[in-house]
């Protein structure tokens, strides 16, 4: 059997040899705008239209409830640089050269999709979060802010490669100017793609001051697993991510007095530092009471625990608050300027998040909380499907189907697959792909998760950890959805296993991987 065949079905293989002759369909009509929102470590189960028991996201939800929703959208890399590099590229890591956050600069003279754009007449921005090192390429207006940016009075460099201090707060800071560049700076007779990237939500959760107060009467449940004991998953035993043990009580939890220390303090005090007085008091006012209660309840084990997972929560819920809000002036504005009817509009992340499952923060493991990715879109007319979209979507496969979009033909060497026939179906594509590929890299670095690949399938889901480690675990998401019960080299388990193992193996031949050569699978 051909490699492909495992991956995608004729339907899809078709679809993929015609990307390799590069015969995509040029549309005859206007060309679509595009506005791409994404935001930093926002996961699925933080909004509302996604898992309504905890976040409420109304704006995120009316995208969801007038376009699509993706309920099967992954990354090819849960970490922030490298699944940015494959939204840009439509390659995996190994393919765009961007594997990591530590040790990598992204080559900003490889093709990436706002050049192929640029080319086909339209005009492309980003304001906001880059973090691929290298200044960005291929965008006729840019503004960027340093490394992972500062909530409060950030710094941004400019297309002139100044740095500049913008008072306010970063989430609306990124909207003011995103709007002010379809307001005032744009050619209005050229198509454009407009991406709006924000810091929010990522660590360590700095709310606006006016959202400081949210969520303070609300106890969050925790998540079934939160006491996972990580039996039989010896990668998830090493990783320094729990919440109970890694979480920092002054860097993330702000719990910063001058008789304390920890090893993030310094950190925290030149984030905190950046405020202005008025915006100073207002966070004293609120975290000085907090303090004063933490520190005189000597809190330990399980007490303690909970109490930082019930902060973490709240933090982060609050800096949910003010990005659905700036989602909504977004829409707001291409609704009043009645551009909606003819611009794509989409929201996602750079990849999921744990919040407590696990007993986990942060992401870069292949199990689904980090792998997933939320994904929404407004559809332009002509778009027909609306609701949930089932069909399992990649990163790899935005360059693509925004390529398509702008009748730009696809080259041979992009990996991913265009959205467009989903899009542009009212019921779901039969023969999609049938599975999917994933490799993390960043090992040894902060949080200790070794590096690993693997493949998901529609039920299973295979990993083997490398490096300076040799593991396997295989997961049934049917019957164990939180990935508690590794059924590895368990007896019943051998067909699965070997099914699993060729899609394994025809994922790295098919995406061309090299460490198959150091890991061959017979």
């Amino acid at each position: 059997m051909n490699h492909n065949t495992l991956l995608y079905t004729s339907g899809a293989l078709l679809s993929a040899m015609s990307l390799s002759s590069c015969q995509s369909t040029k549309t005859e009509e206007k060309p679509m705008n595009i506005v791409f929102i994404m935001t930093d470590d926002h996961t699925a189960q933080m909004m509302s239209c996604y898992d309504s028991r905890i976040a409420h996201t109304p704006n995120l939800d009316r995208i969801a409830r007038d376009g699509v929703k993706f309920s099967n959208a992954f990354v090819a890399n849960s970490i922030s640089g490298p699944s940015r590099a494959c939204l840009f590229t439509g390659k995996h890591s190994h393919k765009n050269g961007f594997f990591d956050n530590t040790t990598c600069v992204f080559d900003g003279s490889q093709p990436t999709f706002p050049k192929y754009l640029q080319k086909a007449g339209y005009e492309t921005a980003v304001f906001g979060k880059w973090h691929l090192e290298s200044l960005p390429t291929g965008f006729d207006k840019w503004e960027i802010v340093p490394e992972q940016g500062d909530y409060y009075n950030p710094d941004f460099i400019t297309m002139d490669n100044d740095t500049i201090v913008r008072p306010g707060y970063l989430t609306h800071l990124i909207t003011d100017m995103s709007l002010d560049w379809l307001e005032n700076q744009r050619n209005p007779e050229k198509p454009f793609c407009l991406m709006i990237h924000h810091k929010a939500i990522h660590r360590n959760w700095m709310a606006d001051t006016a959202d400081l107060h949210l969520y303070e009467d609300v106890t969050f449940p925790l998540p079934v697993n939160f006491y996972d004991d990580y039996n039989n998953r010896e990668a998830a035993k090493t990783a320094e991510m729990r919440i109970s043990d890694h979480m920092d009580l002054i860097y993330d939890l702000k719990m910063n007095r001058a008789d304390k220390t920890s090893p993030l303090k310094e950190r925290y005090e030149s984030y905190y530092n950046r405020m202005d007085p008025e915006q100073m008091a207002a966070w004293d006012a609120f975290y000085t009471p907090i303090i004063e209660d933490f520190y005189s309840r000597n809190l330990t084990g399980k007490e303690l625990a909970e109490w930082k997972y019930q902060r973490y929560i709240k933090d982060y819920l609050k800096v949910v608050k003010s990005l659905d809000e700036n989602v909504g002036r977004v829409l707001d504005y291409l609704e009043e300027k009645d551009m909606l009817k003819n611009t794509l509009v989409v929201y996602t992340s750079d990849q999921g998040f744990y919040m407590g499952e696990h007993g986990w923060f942060d992401k870069r493991f292949i199990y689904e909380e980090s792998l997933h990715t939320p994904l929404i879109m407004l559809l332009p007319e002509g778009m027909k499907r609306r609701g949930e979209v089932t069909e399992m979507v990649q990163n790899i496969d935005f360059a693509p189907t925004f390529m398509e979009l702008a009748g730009v033909e696809v080259p041979a060497d992009i990996q991913g697959k265009s959205m467009l026939p989903i899009l542009k179906s009212e019921t779901p594509i039969e023969n999609w792909r049938e599975a999917l590929y994933y490799h993390f890299y960043e090992y040894p670095a902060e949080h200790a998760v070794k590096r690993h690949y693997g493949v998901r399938d529609d039920r299973y889901k295979l990993v083997h950890f490398y490096n300076d480690i040799d593991t396997w675990e295989l997961f049934d998401l049917e019957t164990d959805p939180h990935e508690m019960n590794n059924v590895y080299g368990q007896p019943g388990t051998e067909q699965i296993t070997k099914d699993m193992m060729l899609k394994l193996k025809n994922a790295q031949e098919l995406y061309d991987d090299p460490i198959r050569e150091k890991y061959p699978i017979l």
